[in-house]
């Protein structure tokens, strides 16, 4: 098993540090860049379409060395993976109204529930479908707002990779280790490229992509030696950093009245950071940093007993909530910071 993830992740890293420079020349000629504007601080047109070398790089190494024993959950993923990250590819052209792009990430999502990926927490399957709409939808927007910096968004990714990969080979899950590997694999190449100063973004294309892969391998986890009271903290722990993000910036935009689904903004974590005094390059480093702590911490709880999970959940909620607040501090102190 350890073999083919490697594998795996050997296949996506090549396939993205080879496929990004053509997918940044067709983007150059396509007209398909991000332009300097108010929130934004690179000074020249940068082009989008790193994600589709990302999504190019993940489902060429899984299609090539993956397992076929998965047919029907992998192609369940696979063609959502696909509609949502076309969706993207249709914002970065033509930047679609949050609503309707919010519509349009309900049929992929519809398709990862039909191929049989779905939360499996409760006892009501009614309640595991609604629960995995709002899992998938929430964690694909927050990798989405996520991508405010250079490399920000693909780092964090891959770290989450990286852990659901060690999760994965401690339980013995193939099809998750193989996923996450490659995705995995796609953003450290996808990276070379991408971190400060950026050379290419992912656009919608690949932020999407991600968060929804993101989703789907968090629900696919499992750990049949720990109770599930305890084991559906580890894909939450995981995903810590865009899951605080989101909330953070939800909560802070409620508070002043604005709309909380506004994308770009430029009060996310990593801009508050940099109102702290920090450079964006060691704003990322330092959320990159946190990413891992949650992971570690994910780790940790897949061996814990109740008492102890407990003990870390509200451990994390608490420093949470007063990191949340010492930065909504400094955001009422200094004002928001430019997007990127």
């Amino acid at each position: 098993m350890l073999q083919a993830e490697m594998l795996i992740f050997a296949a996506a890293l090549t396939l993205a540090l080879g496929v990004t420079p053509l997918a940044r020349r067709l983007a150059v000629r396509t007209n398909m860049v991000d332009r300097p504007g108010v929130r934004k601080a690179h000074a020249a047109p940068t082009p989008l379409l790193g994600g589709v070398a990302i999504y190019l790089a993940v489902i060429v190494a899984l299609v090539l060395f993956g397992d076929r024993f998965y047919v029907q959950q992998v192609a369940g993923i696979i063609i959502g993976a696909t509609l949502i990250s076309t969706l993207g590819l249709w914002d970065d052209r033509v930047s679609l109204p949050a609503g309707l792009k919010l519509l349009g990430q309900l049929l992929p999502v519809t398709v990862l529930v039909l191929g049989g990926v779905r939360i499996a927490l409760f006892p009501w399957p009614w309640l595991n479908i609604l629960s995995t709409f709002i899992w998938v939808l929430f964690i694909t927007n927050a990798v989405n707002f996520l991508d405010n910096m250079d490399g920000l968004s693909a780092g964090v990714a891959a770290i989450a990779g990286a852990f659901f990969v060690l999760l994965a080979a401690f339980s013995g899950q193939y099809l998750v280790g193989a996923l996450a590997a490659a995705l995995l694999g796609a953003c450290l190449g996808f990276l070379v490229y991408n971190f400060n100063p950026a050379r290419i973004f992912m656009g919608d294309t690949g932020s999407l992509f991600l968060g929804f892969l993101l989703a789907a391998v968090a629900i696919k986890l499992r750990f049949p030696t720990n109770t599930p009271r305890v084991t559906w903290m580890i894909p939450v722990l995981v995903l810590g950093v865009p899951i605080f993000d989101t909330a953070l910036v939800i909560f802070s935009r409620l508070r002043r009245g604005l709309n909380p689904f506004t994308n770009p903004g430029s009060d996310h974590l990593s801009h508050r950071l940099v109102l702290l005094g920090f450079t964006r390059r060691e704003a990322v480093l330092l959320i990159y940093l946190f990413a891992g702590m949650f992971g570690m911490l994910a780790l940790f709880v897949s061996k814990a007993n109740l008492a102890e999970a407990l003990t870390v959940a509200a451990v994390v909620v608490v420093g949470c909530l007063f990191l949340a607040w010492k930065l909504e501090r400094v955001l009422a102190r200094n004002g928001p910071a430019s997007h990127r």
